[in-house]
């Protein structure tokens, strides 16, 4: 009987591009993706640390594999239970203590090293724990093929960070910055631009502190490498996420105004609109020097559009501190956004701060900042009904097969009743409705 294998993924976008990666390496090794629990030979976590209550997630799932793992073992049936992602790299042999029939943590830069570790746990009856940070390795040891094949894909291009925001686990999770040789990620590129791919989303945890070696030896900086990859034949669009304002650069703003295929929206992480607040957290630079960029972009493409990182109630955030954020989502207008309370995460600088605002008053402030981010997205939205908007489409709905999902090139979410696929087409559509986080289409134009 074919063996099956499930993948659980949490957090960002780069858990997303890893659990697609240890998904192939189960298709390469002869099993088969189920979506059912109970019918896992092999159940992965992959785990994210960037806020407090991963870690409660972790065990809390753990808890269900627990019974899963003894019904499967009363039916004479095994099941290895994976522990992976950026929990695994922190909590480490905690994991063992806690949940004994855990069989493998790797972290997020081990997870290649998984067909060997299958081997010997089945071969030893033993766990086995891999953290290395060893990202090179990692990428020269994944499989190259690529089992499911996607009209969106992610492809991480930069891992780590050396910045050490007081708030941020990464540097102690994913490691030091590292970025992948040029000509490695322009193969993966192709290749999947080959197999169906129309667009191309560069993920870093960095990624413009992307720094790869290439021809000639030359280092390329991301603005160079989108160039490059701008000219692969079938490759539609292209975007990049997430940027650290510190790390933008001329041949970036450049490619912005130049290259048809990189998209008109960027995700720029602010967290706070007060000055005093960036420099407590160690972000390294100003609410003017943020703005400056944002500016400098609007002048060299017109209609670019941005998403931002929030953080309400970190510790000594006064009501005038969160005014001021206030007051900058107004400059801006962002279009989408992340937001959430300050939690305390440890490893971090900020970990043992003392947490002086009132959980209560977290709360209010961040009610009252969706609110007003809110706004400007449905704003923004409104803008479009009874206008074209082209959009690249992905699939059919889950709920209806009738319908088509795809986003435009602003990233807003389209639906349209269409009973033709539309799966990796970009079509030139009129907007009927406007939601909140949605937009609905009437007819193709």
């Amino acid at each position: 009987m074919l063996k099956k294998f499930k993948v659980k993924t949490f957090g960002c976008q780069m858990n997303v591009y890893d659990s697609k990666k240890i998904s192939d390496i189960f298709c390469s090794l002869g099993y088969k993706n189920t979506f059912v629990d109970k019918e896992a030979d092999i159940y992965v976590i992959n785990t994210c640390h960037i806020r407090n209550k991963s870690k409660h997630k972790l065990y809390s799932e753990l808890g269900k594999i627990y019974k899963i793992n003894k019904n499967r073992f009363k039916d004479n049936k095994n099941m290895i239970t994976v522990v992976a992602g950026c929990v695994a790299q922190a909590e480490g042999e905690e994991i063992f203590r806690r949940a004994p029939f855990v069989d493998i943590i790797v972290g997020s830069q081990s997870y290649q090293r998984l067909p060997n570790l299958i081997k010997k746990v089945k071969k030893k009856n033993k766990q086995f724990i891999e953290l290395d940070f060893d990202p090179k390795s990692k990428f020269d040891n994944l499989p190259k093929k690529k089992y499911i094949n996607e009209v969106s894909s992610y492809l991480t291009i930069q891992e780590g960070c050396n910045k050490f925001c007081k708030f941020c686990v990464v540097p102690y999770t994913r490691g030091p910055e590292y970025s992948r040789p040029v000509e490695e990620i322009v193969r993966e590129a192709e290749f999947l631009t080959k197999n169906g791919t129309k667009e191309i989303i560069l993920l870093g945890q960095n990624v413009n502190a992307y720094h790869g070696i290439g021809f000639r030896n030359k280092e390329f900086n991301l603005g160079q490498l989108i160039y490059l990859l701008e000219k692969i034949k079938g490759l539609k669009r292209i975007r990049y996420m997430t940027a650290h304002p510190k790390d933008m650069h001329k041949d970036l703003y450049n490619a912005h105004g130049d290259l048809e295929k990189l998209m008109p929206f960027l995700h720029l992480p602010i967290q706070s609109g007060s000055n005093k607040i960036l420099k407590a957290m160690n972000r390294n630079y100003t609410v003017d020097e943020y703005l400056k960029i944002i500016n400098k972009i609007k002048k060299i493409r017109k209609d670019i559009v941005f998403s931002s990182d929030f953080i309400v109630g970190y510790p000594g955030e006064s009501k005038k501190d969160f005014q001021k954020t206030l007051d900058l989502v107004d400059k801006v207008q962002y279009v989408q956004s992340f937001s959430f309370t300050y939690s305390p995460r440890p490893g971090t600088t900020a970990y043992n701060l003392k947490n002086n605002i009132d959980e209560n008053e977290k709360k209010e402030r961040l009610y009252i900042l969706q609110n007003k981010l809110k706004f400007y997205q449905e704003k923004f939205n409104k803008n479009f009904v009874k206008k074209p908007l082209e959009v690249l489409f992905n699939n059919s709905s889950n709920t209806n097969r009738n319908q088509s999902v795809g986003y435009s090139q602003y990233m807003q979410l389209v639906r349209i009743k269409n009973k033709r696929d539309l799966q990796g087409r970009i079509e030139n559509i009129k907007i009927k409705k406007s939601f909140y986080k949605s937009l609905e289409a009437i007819s193709i134009i």
